[in-house]
């Protein structure tokens, strides 16, 4: 036995068969049946012509069919490739162009979409379709999910697997066209997914698995979309550990229902990606629908792919004392690096400081290791992708090999505190150069969600005569507030030096995100453009 994922699953399914897996609205599957389900699959693909290596969208939303279908890809060591369910018609060709997808498992309610294209992408042999009780209609040829399964041997007899086995994933990042991130299932496992740790030490063979999952009780909740790396990874580690995953059925963040959820299921994790997503999950404690629901369960919020604002953190431990309130930080091309970690009456930083893994470093402009107080870019060794899918240049890139160690390093600027903890200061790509002197949006807008009449914010910088680029707020104000560039300025001068303090104001009634949460740059950037104070419809 390897360290392969579907192999460390198919041991927890035979260690704890009856254990909880997954639930869904009202289906709810043990890790047996989850196992069974996976093999029908399985066998359903390779039927079809999938193999080892060939690559199998899912264009779906958040559900049991989404981890199956993972589950079922790496039983054949074919690939899951994870699609943004909101891309247009174009985007979606270039992924599943680029991806080389020969197969994808899409909801009903993306057939016309993908109809429309498929005709460019002769590579995509197979379609399976889940239900969803949409009204699209599909085309000859495409299979219907329940059926392909109910069709197919649910026997486990597929051939040995390796931990070389790949994970790829795609990530658009803040800027340029998406990119897929390959990575073997053993630098998976303990890279971004903590050797199935669940806060205590790795697993050390792929056999001591079989321990650590026989007394799980955690419970997770994963709100972020599957689409998103976070999720995969937290979803896989709590089956990994024999835990249960609950996913919300609704497909926009709903935050009364989750909250009910929780309740219902007795919930005690939940998974999120910063700011935007617990924003609206504090504001519905105040809610009459939440009153009297029963939330003792809930021990931990994890934040991953956004950092949470200390205000926010602050605010959700007050409101639930035994929380947990914990940001993940790390990258797509690199995993899991390090964590802040805040409980009620504990210390609130005022700035995204973290704990880091050994593997971890802040590099300078020579990719060497620098000194305490200096700028230099965070980078991580050790369990790590093998680099990017058919693109060697940006491989090379963003995985240099200095003094034989081979790094990841995909922009993050960092800098070494005198305690050894590392504070984060954002992505040098979207950064701004305002009069000589570096502004990393993500400490600004950080800021700006503290104040009371803002409920979002992003920071962009816009072109200037004189200082090169002045920095601009897009703020979504707070129902019945209505923020001034005064007002802001004021607050901001309290926090961070005047050259970061924003020059100007948007104010728009939604800030657009990704699904997965992260701001939208270059939307922010065509906003900032307009005139200051409109509001964009």
């Amino acid at each position: 036995m390897e360290f392969n994922v579907a192999d460390l699953l198919e041991r927890v399914a035979d260690t704890v068969p009856d254990h909880p897996a997954l639930v869904c609205e009202e289906r709810r599957l043990t890790f047996a049946e989850l196992d069974d389900r996976a093999n029908r699959l399985a066998h359903a693909l390779a039927d079809r012509g999938v193999g080892a290596g060939d690559h199998v969208a899912l264009y779906l939303y958040n559900s049991t069919e989404y981890l199956e279908a993972m589950f079922a890809a790496f039983k054949l060591r074919a690939v899951p490739i994870n699609v943004n369910y909101r891309y247009v018609e174009d985007e979606l060709r270039y992924l599943l162009d680029d991806a080389d997808a020969v197969a994808i498992v899409f909801h009903r309610e993306f057939a016309t979409k993908l109809d429309a294209i498929r005709a460019s992408l002769p590579g995509l042999a197979t379609f399976i379709e889940v239900d969803d009780g949409s009204t699209g209609t599909a085309w000859t040829g495409v299979d219907e999910y329940e059926s392909a399964l109910a069709a197919a041997s649910a026997e486990r007899d597929f051939l040995p697997r390796s931990a070389d086995d790949l994970y790829l994933l795609y990530t658009g990042g803040t800027t340029g066209m998406p990119k897929g991130v390959m990575w073997r299932h053993v630098d998976l496992f303990f890279g971004a997914m903590a050797g199935a740790g669940g806060g205590g030490a790795p697993i050390r063979t792929p056999e001591e698995i079989a321990e650590r999952c026989r007394e799980s009780r955690t419970k997770c909740v994963p709100i972020c979309p599957f689409m998103h790396g976070t999720a995969h990874w937290m979803a896989f580690s709590t089956l990994f550990m024999g835990g249960t995953v609950i996913i919300p059925a609704e497909h926009h963040l709903d935050a009364v229902a989750l909250w009910r959820l929780v309740a219902r299921e007795q919930a005690n994790y939940i998974v999120i990606v910063g700011d935007a997503f617990a924003r609206p999950l504090l504001d519905a404690l105040d809610a009459d629908e939440t009153r009297g629901l029963d939330l003792s369960c809930m021990h931990v919020v994890l934040s991953g792919g956004a950092i949470l604002s200390p205000s926010l953190k602050r605010s959700l431990v007050e409101r639930l004392p035994s929380l947990l309130v914990v940001d993940g930080y790390g990258a797509s091309e690199t995993g899991g690096q390090g964590q802040s970690v805040v409980v009620a009456g504990g210390d609130v930083p005022s700035a995204p400081r973290f704990r880091v893994s050994d593997d971890t470093q802040v590099l300078g402009p020579n990719l060497r290791p620098v000194g305490i107080g200096v700028v230099g870019r965070l980078a991580r060794r050790g369990h790590i992708p093998l680099g990017y899918y058919k693109d060697e240049a940006k491989t090379a890139e963003t995985f240099p090999v200095v003094d034989g160690v081979r790094w990841a390093v995909p922009g993050d600027h960092a800098v070494v505190e005198t305690d050894g903890t590392v504070t984060l200061l954002g992505r040098g790509a979207v950064s701004i150069n305002t009069g000589g002197e570096k502004v990393y949006p993500e400490e600004v807008e950080a800021v700006l969600k503290a104040h009371p009449d803002v409920f979002d914010a992003v920071v962009v910088g816009i072109a200037d005569d004189r200082w090169g680029e002045r920095v601009v707020a897009i703020v979504q104000p707070r129902a019945g507030a209505e923020p001034t560039l005064d007002g802001l300025q004021s607050h901001c001068r309290a926090h961070v030096a005047g050259y970061k303090v924003p020059r100007e104001l948007v104010i728009v009634t939604e800030v657009l995100r990704s699904p997965s949460g992260k701001p939208d740059y270059r939307w922010a950037r065509t906003v900032s453009t307009r005139a200051p104070g409109t509001v964009e419809a």
